[in-house]
């Protein structure tokens, strides 16, 4: 089923601020917090420092109305820079990879391609700043194995 969610990206206190929401909202974490050692190394990707391992690479918790808020630590070493209209992102779990290619291919027309649809360890991905300066985040999560 299809949902939507709000992604936060934070400058190293995303598990902070996810102990402070949690409290806050009297709720728990849908899943363990995933941390950057815990990604499958990828072509390319930069040595990253123990810190730098250690830092939340997914956090995901439901708030109000079945609404769930997810983040992440952005890294400099990877190129990130945390600016006031990067830090949040509506994200869009899709039910088939044709929508998900539909909605990303609208939302990007006109506006700025920030990661192309490609397949990662988790399902089929890809963002956007459309042509209004709103970031979008498009999820096809991978199929279970009958």
């Amino acid at each position: 089923m299809s949902k939507i969610s709000i992604y936060l990206n934070f400058e190293g206190n995303t598990e902070e601020a996810f102990n402070y929401y949690k409290s806050v909202f009297n709720t728990e974490f849908s899943v363990p917090i995933m941390r950057m050692k815990d990604v499958p190394a990828g072509p390319g990707m930069p040595k990253l420092s123990e810190k730098e391992l250690n830092s939340v690479m997914h956090v995901a918790l439901p708030i109000l109305g079945g609404t769930l808020i997810m983040g992440t630590d952005m890294l400099e070493s990877m190129g990130h820079k945390l600016i006031i209209g990067n830090n949040t992102t509506i994200s869009l779990d899709t039910d088939s990879k044709e929508e998900t290619d539909r909605l990303f291919n609208a939302l990007s027309n006109g506006g700025s391609e920030i990661a192309p649809m490609r397949q990662e360890f988790w399902g089929y991905w890809g963002c956007c700043l459309d042509r209004f300066g709103i970031r979008w985040m498009f999820n096809y999560a991978n199929q279970p194995v009958s």
